[in-house]
């Protein structure tokens, strides 16, 4: 299929061809017969990407502080791979669009192929071809709304919001400041509440457009027009609300919105526009300053946005997906009229033009459409699901043969961006290996990384992989809810798997992909716990030399916390944090004690997500990780000290290590200043070796299974307050 999209660095725009998307449970499939563009929202992203790399470091000081909070965290190698491994991708354009259903995920009841269906969301809503749109950011259309129409939805939406967060009542006076897509929706909005309207902008035909679309008054910001339209409305008071609906860095708006607005009035911000308040003026007359966010509760929550989960109508009357519908049903019973806004409608095909004309001001207009052409239904059939019986834990196998001679043919499953900043760069090029085939859910992800990984094939079908005889191995970096039943899956069908961790997120998830092992005879496993084959940690730990005695391991983590947002924090679906990232502690010290964990010991400060666990040892060594969210973000990430045998071994965040004996000590520092090699390129490179050979894999599946176990086995030592034993789980 087609999608729009744009290279953030190169500003390049075109019209990629990307595989379709697959429809996943929690939402629908949508063939797309109208898209409209935002010529606000995305013109500016469009000229963003146009800028030099100073200049979009100027526009972004958000991102800039994430950039060096990463050069601290993970240093200057990966950060670069991380940031440049963004910038130079493709990123979608839509937001806001009109189609029919083409195919109803499991969950779904409230509508039925061939339904009409207006979408939202910058993920979800793209201009493409299809999309998969969740359930609370798709609306049903009502009978005899026109589709072009009903792609105005989503920016109908932010309108709405906006109007909402003013309050208007009946009688009142507003005024618009800024009459694009959304200034003048927002007055049409405005007008239909019995609320009169005064429009600013600098464009008189814009001006004349609110003025036949019901709005009393509009002028220029610099003319007497507006002034004395407010005056001679509100008797000299000044307008009830005002509603900023303009961009750019002109302070101008705020600075009228405070000359024209009365005393105790509200100041509602809905577009980007500087907000530099004048404090005199807005305190002299206590304005009421509010944001309105988006297309309403709900907006970037990933729980009602992605999972589905809605708000009582009780508590939260107007959500993003309430406001939706409710937009559609002002414009079928002819509320709003949005005809008179569509400058332009351009083929689907016209679309890197129609953005260049616009981008160039050749096409000057409040509201774009893209229009698609009617296809056939899509014709591949959704993958039944495998249901495998539980049975207990087996011992080895072996996959598939591969035919000796020709390179390693890896399929990855999940492109994000860990395997695009950490795996993938050290595949790419790799004697004797061939990156076959990539697996995303989202038609884009997937397109990105065939062509920076130089990929032969992209799709979003699960069994075009595991049914190909030719794929050697299969990774597995997705979300942490997927990893245990897509490495399950992969190992029944023969290939040999490298699973990012964790390798489950229950005891369950774990017996099932034994049970795969049992059926299939498949034991050809790896999960990603990378740090032991840092080649820093490797050399300390030769230094260090072998016990005799019993150790006392300490593994400092200073996690820090989660930007508000993340896939992380979705413990009810992702699991905790430590059940996602913990196992990579528990498999080094275990590597560093040579043994696997027989207790686990968990205790944990009141409502705090900081953790320590104590890890007993066959031989009496004890290892303490202590995972803590609340240190300093510029404190290092990872501090490990072991001791044994009158003799230290200390690793500084993976960039220098050193050894006591008690007569001198030994440093081991990285060859490169503030690179932190974790292990990844030599993990890789093991884990390739032993797939080409037939050789063992680099981590026995027991010690895989211990770390993972122990792992698992901290909840249940929380709630136990006591250690858990872990030999009898095995």
């Amino acid at each position: 299929m087609k999608q729009v999209v744009q290279n953030y660095k190169s500003g390049e725009l075109a019209l990629l061809d990307v595989p379709v998307p697959g429809c996943k449970p929690g939402g629908v499939l949508v063939r797309t017969a109208y898209s409209l563009i935002s010529t606000g929202t995305e013109l500016m992203k469009v000229s963003e990407a146009g800028m030099s790399m100073v200049g979009k470091a100027r526009s972004r000081p958000d991102q800039v502080a994430k950039v060096v909070q990463s050069v601290a965290t993970n240093g200057v190698p990966a950060t670069y791979r991380k940031v440049m491994g963004k910038l130079d991708s493709y990123t979608p354009l839509g937001y806001s669009l009109c189609g029919v259903v083409e195919e109803v995920g499991a969950g779904i009841d409230d509508v039925k192929v061939g339904d009409l269906v207006a979408c939202a969301g910058n993920e979800h809503a793209l201009h493409a071809e299809l999309n998969w749109v969740p359930k609370n950011l798709y609306a049903p259309v009502p009978d005899g709304l026109a589709p072009r129409h009903a792609a105005f939805g989503t920016v109908g939406a932010i309108a709405l919001q906006g109007v909402r967060q003013g309050a208007p009542q009946l009688g009142e006076t507003a005024l618009v400041i800024g009459l694009g897509l959304i200034g003048q929706l927002v007055a049409q909005l405005l007008t239909a509440s019995g609320v009169r309207v005064v429009g600013v902008d600098p464009d008189p035909a814009r001006g004349a457009l609110a003025e036949r679309l019901g709005a009393v008054a509009c002028g220029d910001p610099d003319s007497a027009v507006v002034e004395n339209a407010v005056a001679e409305l509100t008797g000299g008071h000044g307008v009830d609300q005002v509603y900023l609906a303009a961009g750019g860095g002109s302070n101008q708006p705020v600075e009228l919105a405070a000359r024209l607005c009365r005393d105790r009035g509200r100041v509602v911000d809905i577009g980007k526009c500087r907000l530099d308040l004048p404090w005199n003026a807005y305190y002299e007359k206590e304005l009421d300053v509010r944001f309105s966010r988006s297309y309403g509760p709900g907006r970037y929550d990933p729980e009602y946005e992605l999972e589905g989960r809605d708000y009582p109508i009780g508590y939260v009357r107007w959500t993003e997906r309430r406001n939706l519908a409710c937009f559609l049903d002002l414009l079928a019973r002819g509320g709003v009229d949005v005809e008179p806004l569509v400058s332009h409608v351009a083929g689907f095909d016209e679309a890197v033009e129609t953005y260049r004309s616009l981008q160039g001001g050749e096409l000057k207009a409040v509201a774009v459409l893209f229009r698609y052409a009617e296809e056939g239904a899509r014709d591949e059939p959704a993958a039944p699901e495998l249901v495998v019986p539980q049975v207990r834990r087996a011992g080895g196998g072996s996959a598939r043969a591969r035919v000796s001679g020709r390179p390693v043919r890896l399929a990855f499953v999940g492109a994000g961006n860990y395997a695009s900043s950490m795996l993938l760069p050290h595949l790419v090029g790799r004697e004797g290996v061939e990156l076959s085939t990539v697996v995303t859910t989202t038609a884009l992800s997937a397109a990105n990384a065939r062509r920076k990984f130089g990929f032969g094939r992209a799709t979003t079908d699960l069994d075009a992989v595991l049914d190909d005889p030719s794929v050697d191995a299969v990774f597995v970096v997705t979300r942490h809810s997927s990893h245990a039943e897509l490495t399950r899956r992969a190992l029944l069908a023969g290939k040999a798997v490298f699973v990012e961790k964790p390798l489950a997120l229950t005891e369950d998830e774990l017996a099932g992909v034994l049970a795969a092992v049992e059926e299939s005879g498949n034991d050809r496993l790896q999960v990603g716990f990378n740090r032991r084959f840092s080649p820093l940690l490797r050399e300390a730990k030769e230094r260090f030399g072998a016990r005799t005695g019993p150790a006392s391991l300490r593994y400092l983590v200073n996690a820090g916390r989660l930007d508000h947002g993340s896939w992380y924090l979705r413990q009810g679906s992702e699991g905790s944090r430590f059940a996602g990232e913990g196992g990579h502690f528990v498999d080094t010290a275990s590597w560093l004690l040579d043994a696997d964990p027989v207790s686990v010991y968990a205790v944990a400060p009141p409502g705090n997500e900081d953790l320590q666990v104590v890890l007993g040892y066959p031989d009496g060594s004890t290892a303490t990780v202590s995972y803590v969210t609340s240190g300093a973000p510029g404190f290092p990430k990872e501090t490990l000290d072991l001791l044994a045998d009158g003799r230290v071994l200390r690793l500084d965040d993976f960039v220098r290590a050193g050894v006591w004996d008690g007569r001198r000590k030994a440093w081991v520092s990285s060859r490169l200043p503030k690179a932190r090699d974790k292990g990844q390129n030599t993990e890789l490179a093991a884990f390739v070796r032993a797939v080409r050979t037939g050789g063992p894999m680099p981590v026995p599946l027991e010690s895989l299974v211990a770390t993972t176990a122990a792992t698992l086995a901290v909840p249940r030592g929380l709630a136990a307050g006591a250690p858990v034993s872990l030999v009898d789980a095995r």
